[in-house]
Order: C-alpha cells, then sequence, then structure tokens
C-alpha cells in the first residue's frame, strides 16, 4: 500500500519572534483529493493504540459517488482508515468504509470507527486496524450528525455524543439533539443492546425551557442572506442552533459543577450564533446503574440556567482532551481574528459569514472549562482560503498529535480543503503556566 507523502506548511517569516511563530505548521500528508474542484477531504479522526499505533479517520466529500469502486451494496464508502507505525511520519491506507463524521476509538481489546450514513453505523477490528469486520447499522431511516470529537472513559465504559436530527423541520443545528452513548469497555460495541443511548435534548427544548438567549446578540446576523449580492459565497445566516459536542467530567471537588458521585457529565457544544468565541454547555447524568442518561440545561448555583460559555473558538467545531499529568483541559480550536468585519467587504476567499474564518488552529489550556489561558498558535496556513480547521488530537508521551482538516491553493475554499494534514506540538505540557 502507497505511503502518504510529507508535506511542508508555510514556514514563519524571518522578523517572526519564536513567540509568533506557529507551533506545529510543518504537516505530513495523510490523505490528498484526486480532484480538489469535485472531491473534498473532511472528518479527520484520531487516536492511539496502547502499542502505539496511530489511527486516522476521514471521509471525502462532494462528487464522490463519481470515484471508480467507491459504491457497494446499499451504502456509499466515503470513508478512509489509515495506520503509522512511526509517530505519524509514514501512513498506510487500511480500508474504506461506509460513513462519514466518524471516529476511531478504543474499547478493550478491539478497535472502533463509529460514525453514519444517516443512520449510525459502526466497525470493529481485532487486529490493530489491519482487517476490519462488517459495517453493522444499529437504526434505520433516522438522520445522524456529529463531527468527530473526544471519547470519554470512566469506571469501566466509554463515553462519546451523536446527534440526532430530532425535529427535520427545524434548519440545520436548530434540529440537533446531542446522544450521550456509553457502553462498557468488555462488552462488544458491535452489538445495538450493547450501547446505553441518553435522552434526546435539543436546541428548541432548550428554547422552549428559558426562551431565546437575550443580551448577548444572538442571532447576530438577521437569519437570510446579509447582502443581495452574496449568495453565491453563502453569505448567510442560518438560525441559531449548537452541534459537534465534547463531553467531559470535573472532577476537582473545588468546581462549582464537581459531582462527588461520578454521574454528572458536562457537554460543550459549537454554538451556532453568527458570532464567536461562545459554546454552548449541557449536562447529562447518568444513573447509578448506568442503564439511563438524561440531558439537561446546567444551572448557575444562582439556580439560573445557562446555555452560553465564554469559549475560544466555539464558533468553529473543536476538540478537548484532558491531561492527568497536568490536570488541564487541552483544547485544538479555531482562532478568529475578524470576526467585525462586515460581510460584503470579506475578501473573496472568505467562505460564509465573519465568524467562519478557519485557517488558523490555536491551542489552549484550563482547570475548569471555563476560563481558558492561550497556548500557541498550532498551525497557519497564511490564506483564508486554505483551511487548517476540524481538528482532532491525541496525546503521544510528551507530544500532542493533530489531524487537520486543510487545503492548498488547489483547494476549492477553506470549506471544502482538498488536504487531510498531520501535525504535532512538541513537549506540549511546558506551553502551560
Amino acid at each position: 500500500m502507497r505511503m502518504q507523502r510529507p508535506g511542508t506548511g508555510n514556514p514563519p517569516e524571518p522578523h517572526e519572534s519564536a513567540r509568533n511563530r506557529p507551533l506545529a505548521n510543518q504537516f505530513t500528508v495523510v490523505y490528498e483529493s484526486p480532484e480538489p474542484p469535485r472531491i473534498y477531504a473532511y472528518s479527520p479522526g484520531l487516536t492511539r493504540l496502547p502499542g502505539g499505533r496511530l489511527i486516522a479517520t476521514m471521509d471525502q466529500g462532494g462528487a464522490v459517488a463519481s470515484l471508480p469502486g467507491v459504491r457497494r451494496d446499499k451504502w456509499l464508502w466515503c470513508g478512509k482508515v489509515f495506520t503509522s507505525d512511526d509517530r505519524g511520519r509514514t501512513w498506510v491506507h487500511r480500508t474504506d468504509m461506509p460513513m462519514l463524521h466518524a471516529r476511531p476509538f478504543v474499547a478493550g481489546d478491539a478497535l472502533y470507527v463509529l460514525g453514519h450514513s444517516g443512520d449510525l453505523i459502526i466497525m470493529r477490528s481485532d487486529d490493530a486496524g489491519e482487517t476490519w469486520h462488517e459495517p453493522v447499522a444499529f437504526t434505520e431511516g433516522q438522520h445522524w450528525h456529529q463531527a468527530p470529537c473526544n471519547v470519554h472513559y470512566a469506571r469501566g465504559r466509554v463515553y462519546l455524543v451523536m446527534e440526532r436530527h430530532a425535529d427535520l423541520r427545524q434548519p440545520w443545528c436548530a434540529g440537533l439533539a446531542p446522544v450521550v452513548m456509553s457502553a462498557s469497555l468488555t462488552d462488544d460495541l458491535t452489538r445495538r443492546e450493547a450501547w446505553v443511548f441518553s435522552s434526546e435534548f435539543s436546541f428548541q427544548d432548550a428554547m422552549r425551557i428559558a426562551g431565546p438567549p437575550r443580551l448577548v446578540g444572538v442571532p447576530f446576523f438577521k437569519p437570510g442572506l446579509t447582502a443581495p449580492d452574496n449568495r453565491a459565497d453563502r453569505r448567510e445566516m442560518n438560525p441559531p442552533g449548537w452541534l459537534e459536542t465534547n463531553i467531559v467530567q470535573f472532577t476537582d471537588p473545588d468546581h462549582v459543577w464537581h459531582d462527588p458521585t461520578g454521574r454528572t457529565f458536562h457537554l460543550f457544544l459549537r454554538a451556532h450564533t453568527g458570532t464567536t468565541n461562545l459554546a454552548c454547555l449541557a449536562k447529562a447524568v447518568e444513573s447509578d446503574d448506568c442503564s439511563s442518561i438524561a440531558v439537561s440545561l446546567e444551572n448557575a448555583p444562582s439556580g439560573e440556567p445557562i446555555l452560553y460559555v465564554p469559549f475560544p473558538g466555539g464558533q468553529m467545531k473543536f476538540h478537548i482532551l484532558y491531561d492527568e499529568k497536568t490536570r488541564l483541559f487541552w483544547l485544538l480550536s479555531t482562532q478568529a481574528t475578524d470576526s467585525m468585519t462586515r460581510p460584503e467587504r470579506l475578501p473573496a476567499n472568505r467562505y460564509n459569514l465573519p465568524n467562519n474564518e478557519r485557517h488558523r488552529l490555536a491551542l489552549h489550556f484550563s482547570k475548569n472549562c471555563i476560563d481558558w489561558c492561550f497556548a500557541g498558535l498550532v498551525a497557519d496556513s497564511g490564506d483564508a482560503g486554505q483551511g487548517r480547521h476540524y481538528a482532532s488530537m491525541v496525546f503521544d508521551g510528551d507530544d500532542l498529535h493533530i489531524l487537520s482538516r486543510s487545503g492548498d491553493a488547489r483547494a476549492k475554499n477553506a470549506h471544502d480543503g482538498n488536504l487531510i494534514t498531520f501535525h504535532t506540538v512538541r513537549r506540549f505540557r511546558e506551553l502551560a503556566y
């Protein structure tokens, strides 16, 4: 199988100080589109096996049905799985998969990939990704979503979030409900009965309970086109909503949302508001026997419900990992620099609205997921049309590996990129202060 060729990022300008240089602008290409104007690179997922092997997943978008051999039976085999045994320097394509928005994760002695093709689909490997069992569908006739976000482990169980379109009458993320999925690490997770699915709590449910947000400028733009001459550039505001959920637990007993029983989880979701640096917040409470999980809004100590929290890069898909060594949460997200520019004055190669800047990845750390400290700029393409975004990450000893949805000068735009790139931040814990 062909190894992917290495690539290079944009090197810093000679006058840049070390403090301002991106931490990991150099990269290796894991996947490259065969037709950048028509076939796009989406949804990078990344995990590390106990022996050190890295597993990368992604999917192709656009005109994928025209690719030779991509359709089999009832499914479109648009996803791909790659492995690396040299810490990301070279990659081997192992298999294709009939799903998108997939993420790899380990449970017990098995490796899984969970995603969807409308319905939820899961695949299993028992030999570290060398070979794979046939995919299994968990649902029929449903509509699921969720870009690859984090995976949480606690008390011998695995927890992650997928999102179901609970109300198809609502546009895009306004009708999405995050669904926490939990299973024992010792079960065969290709069996639907091995999983506990949480209750569904959509953005519209939050609006019905607490009313529309006030005094935070949401939505920032009036829904609809922001200028009549910008339809071709998709400068359009959709109704507010949430999507792309990460799940965390607060184990610090000093945290105001700490649950000493260990049954409460917190969900941080990308906030679709038209503005920047806000995330949505919800909570998930598990029953004592692990048989059910209820999702709802969180409350402040005052009793007031909370929907939005300050969050760097919360306007775009982000990834959170908790590090036991530093007892810190690490956040990989998209940095915004010009969200107050009037839409009609954006550069021609800027995708969508001003808050939709996609070419700068940033790293932050926090002890509580509310107060975030800037650790550094991870990668910057140097061009608004060449994405570095929608990334996943994994710890590997003292280093932090990152898989980014990226593009170069051949990309259609920052959203529809042509590359999946691999980056490494060396000795990342030294960035904490």
